[in-house]
């Protein structure tokens, strides 16, 4: 009898693993299908910024050029053509360039591309848990949770759910589940095992100190002076173009209004197009995008370390070693560097240096 339940055991054990492997290649393919649709509409979407700009300027370089053209007019239907077509171009371009500051189609291109990376990143995950290891249910819910997460932070709607272009507090980007963790109590005793000893410990909290207080708040900072360089610009655009429409509808008008109304719809029309260049030109949404996604990045690493330096259980750990080297990795250093970072940044280490100076 006891040779049968045992049997029907391993059976169940069996059904049930099978299971878990058929649900994470249902997830694989969803991961793998969300992947190559980021990626194309981030191509579509970059190939938005650059129409849309060549477009506005091409609009705003012939409105300015028919201003021009209508103050050496001698007056007539010339001068009303000139002017009526002058005007309405600028008014086309300011609502154009009204609806691409809303959007924004540069930061919608990084977005895009960032959200396509982290999808393919989730595949290769998911792929390697299924061939190296026994999957089990709490890395179903685990994949799906990061699946969910991702498709909160990079929306595909245009208009709606579309990420805040211009956000009144600049924050990290965050692609991955928060996960609220109980404090554990810290592993003592100096032994080393799985890979982890007070040293290795010691280090990590260094490192995710440095993090905090050197590279996610300098792309924080970052983040926060592209984004007012952005809403300046944003503001310009459409303003410039604006006045100069208002200024081509006055050509002509009388004497001394009509010299000034065409070194408004000219000289402005030419401003315009200089920020227009540089706003959407030099994706300057895009490099926010950028910057918010870098220190989002650091702060992930930051949450990664702490959460498993919390792990009460050093075996229920990834190995340390193994650890220490991923986060070497990741951090673009090798172990030597990665350990003297932590020296160097430490704030016992700059505390000795200044006793040292003074």
């Amino acid at each position: 009898m006891k040779p049968l339940i045992r049997t029907n055991m391993r059976n169940d054990e069996a059904n049930c693993n099978s299971k878990v492997v058929e649900e994470l290649y249902a997830i694989m393919e969803a991961v793998a299908d969300r992947s190559e649709m980021h990626k194309n509409i981030g191509v579509q979407r970059d190939n938005w910024n650059r129409l849309l700009l060549n477009s506005v300027n091409g609009m705003t370089f012939t409105a300015a050029t028919m201003a021009g053209l209508a103050s050496l007019s001698g007056g007539g239907a010339t001068l009303l053509a000139l002017k009526l077509s002058s005007t309405l171009l600028y008014t086309a371009a300011t609502g154009i360039l009204m609806v691409m500051n809303k959007i924004q189609p540069s930061q919608l291109a990084e977005e895009q591309r960032n959200a396509a990376r982290l999808f393919k990143n989730l595949h290769q995950q998911i792929k390697t848990v299924v061939a190296v290891g026994s999957p089990s249910l709490n890395d179903v819910n685990a994949a799906m949770d990061k699946v969910l997460a991702l498709d909160k932070a990079y929306p595909l709607p245009l208009l709606g759910t579309m990420l805040e272009k211009f956000p009144k507090t600049v924050e990290p980007a965050v692609w991955w589940p928060r996960e609220v963790r109980s404090e554990h109590e810290k592993v003592g005793g100096g032994v080393e095992r799985n890979g982890w000893s007070e040293k290795l410990e010691e280090e990590m909290r260094e490192v995710v100190g440095v993090l905090k207080r050197k590279d996610a708040a300098e792309y924080v900072r970052l983040s926060k002076l592209v984004l007012k360089v952005n809403k300046i610009l944003a503001i310009c655009g459409p303003l410039f173009t604006g006045i100069a429409a208002m200024g081509s509808a006055m050509v002509g008008s009388s004497p001394w209004n009509g010299s000034w109304a065409v070194v408004l719809g000219v000289v402005f029309g030419a401003l315009a197009t200089v920020v227009n260049t540089l706003e959407h030109g030099g994706q300057v949404g895009m490099v926010f995008e950028m910057y918010r996604s870098t220190a989002g990045y650091f702060q992930l690493m930051e949450e990664t370390i702490e959460s498993t330096l919390k792990e009460k259980e050093v075996g229920e750990r990834e190995n340390g070693e193994l650890f220490e080297v991923k986060v070497a990795l990741q951090l673009g250093r090798s172990l030597p560097g990665l350990q003297n970072l932590a020296t160097t940044h430490s704030p016992s280490s700059s505390t000795e240096f200044a006793s040292k100076l003074f």
